[in-house]
């Protein structure tokens, strides 16, 4: 595939609608939800690794690659308040069309109680939400591979349905030599189809991401960093006016910070930090850092952990299994289960 056909399939779809809201302003945020167990213990977010993990071409279409042939990934996230979701995928390779994969993203926001406008209980209600991921990756040349995610959405809040498409476009560049590879996606470009209410469009989490990750040659450590939100560049809260400005530079409930600050922590803002200890291949331990997240949700007095993930991956016969956590505030951890298998390694094996 030419350079020239990729940058062509990436502005007709970029051209469907493109907005720059970092959240709250958006709908289908459920698209931005981290499914992987390895992803969620790297800070939530990871578009540059590149081998044979089915599940991180959820994040980078470009990732994927004829090592995952046959491959089934199996996801569940047990999230806040009753809330689940997962992700279930399985993958094909076509040496003369690139390599398909297939996935269903699906999140659950549990049971409801309805009631009239005098709060007399009426029922019962349920919301959910679905995205089907159409995804195709070819290499370019020997480093470069390119790569595009179709999503269809479904999204069902008690009466009220909606229909969307979204797409990830993705290009990675790999090189086996130095153990380093580096990605750029465009995320979540599309459009709302038709409206919960009236014609009330809305804008899709559209979002630009930058990857690297470097794996060390004589060490069994990765080291990767994400620049998330490029299309934004201020991701911080507004100011909150204080009539009596103080040179403190601790962060408050309110988020109040230093003028002298804010450049280096807006810039801190746009980046996840993770790293892979690798002992085995069929061992890993991992940490992440999310600073974004910790600046947003963390509480000054008790700050604990709040922006910091951390997990383990293991292999046991023919199946890969990982588990993230992932601390967001005082309210508690999210904890997200990856099953891993590649269903080629089931076949009786004939002379």
């Amino acid at each position: 595939m030419h350079i020239n056909s990729i940058i062509s399939i990436i502005l007709c779809l970029i051209s469907l609608e493109l907005f720059s809201q970092t959240g709250g302003d958006n709908i289908y945020d459920f698209l931005n939800l981290t499914n992987s167990a390895r992803v969620a213990s790297l800070g939530g977010n990871n578009v540059s690794i590149k081998d044979n993990d089915l599940d991180l071409t959820f994040h980078n279409p470009s990732l994927l690659n004829s090592s995952m042939d046959n491959q089934l990934a199996l996801n569940y996230v047990n999230y806040f308040a009753d809330i689940n979701y997962g992700y279930i995928s399985y993958a094909r390779d076509s040496k003369e069309h690139g390599t398909f994969a297939i996935g269903l993203h699906h999140i659950n926001y549990g049971e409801f109680t309805e009631t009239n406008n005098i709060g007399e209980i009426t029922g019962q209600f349920n919301a959910a939400e679905y995205a089907l991921n159409l995804i195709w990756s070819k290499p370019i040349n020997s480093l470069f591979s390119f790569g595009i995610n179709i999503k269809p959405i479904y999204s069902e809040l008690e009466k009220y349905k909606s229909y969307g498409i979204a797409a990830d476009a993705g290009v990675t560049y790999f090189n086996p030599d130095l153990q380093l590879s580096a990605a750029l996606v465009l995320k979540n470009f599309g459009r709302q189809l038709t409206t919960y209410y009236e014609n009330n469009s809305e804008p899709l989490p559209f979002e630009v991401q930058l990857g690297i990750s470097k794996k060390l040659l004589h060490a069994p450590f990765r080291f990767s960093m994400l620049v998330h939100h490029l299309e934004t560049y201020d991701l911080s809260f507004e100011e909150i006016n204080d009539p009596e400005p103080t040179n403190s530079s601790e962060y408050s409930d309110t988020l109040i910070v230093k003028h002298g600050d804010k450049f280096f922590d807006n810039i801190l803002r746009h980046m996840i930090f993770g790293v892979e200890l690798l002992p085995t291949k069929n061992f890993s331990v991992r940490f992440g850092y999310n600073f974004k997240r910790r600046r947003e949700l963390l509480i000054t007095s008790k700050p604990g952990g709040a922006g910091l993930s951390w997990g383990v991956g293991f292999r046991i016969s023919k199946f890969h299994f990982n588990y993230g956590r992932a601390t967001y505030h005082l309210a508690g951890p999210s904890n997200h289960f990856s099953i891993n298998t590649n269903l080629s390694d089931f076949y009786k094996k004939t002379k």
